[in-house]
């Protein structure tokens, strides 16, 4: 699966407190989690089901300057619920979302795509084992499955206390959100993001959030 801008914008808004232990479901090849490591996390654990994303992960963490913060963990997120005795104050996930959906040839796009290995379900009862009392849920969906999502996470005690819409350009629908979820209820804040002002060209809101991560906004 390719970086795509959704994703580094996903992560760039984290809410990462600095010393946060993070937790990354479904990391693929580590982009979110070596994102939060840079936001300050004091350390990240990136579980992957597949071994090439795995592997790949691995080998970007020890090339990164947070090698001593991050760890990848290849095995699926339900069996490494069932047997950590660590409590995360964040879980990020960029999550496969598709539902009898039309299938890839690929199979291991289709694992990064299609959630018949990982159910919304299955998704919330993971992060309500592995997260703490205070921590937060982060996670990024297609608005088409927002509202699918954020009733099944209440119905397991999760409320939705923010939502982020990300939108291409100012004449675009939104196609992506995302979400925070708390175990404390509180009146959800939604705002929405516009990426681009013309081709290329950077809102200030997207310059702001992206230009720690990405070489075009480097000044060396």
């Amino acid at each position: 699966m390719k970086v795509c801008t959704d994703a580094v914008l996903f992560g760039a808004m984290s809410p990462v407190k600095r010393d946060d232990i993070v937790l990354d479901i479904g990391a693929g090849t580590g982009l979110l989690s070596l994102m939060a490591a840079q936001l300050g996390a004091a350390r990240v654990t990136a579980v992957e089901l597949t071994q090439p994303g795995y592997a790949e992960a691995r080998i970007n963490f020890n090339n990164s300057p947070w090698a001593h913060r991050l760890e990848a963990v290849h095995q699926a997120i339900q069996d490494f619920a069932g047997s950590a005795d660590c409590r995360y104050d964040l879980i990020i996930c960029n999550p496969p979302f598709f539902e009898n959906h039309s299938k890839t040839a690929n199979p291991l796009r289709k694992l990064a795509r299609h959630n018949d290995q990982l159910p919304f379900a299955e998704l919330i009862e993971c992060a309500g084992q592995l997260l703490s009392g205070q921590g937060l849920f982060y996670l990024l969906l297609p608005v088409h499955a927002v509202e699918k999502f954020a009733a099944a996470a209440l119905a397991a005690g999760f409320y939705l206390i923010r939502r982020t819409d990300f939108r291409g350009y100012s004449h675009n629908d939104a196609n992506v959100s995302a979400l925070t979820f708390s175990r404390a209820a509180a009146m959800p804040v939604e705002t929405l993001l516009t990426l681009y002002e013309s081709h290329r060209v950077y809102t200030k809101a997207g310059e702001r959030y992206l230009s720690p991560f990405l070489l075009r906004f480097s000044k060396n």
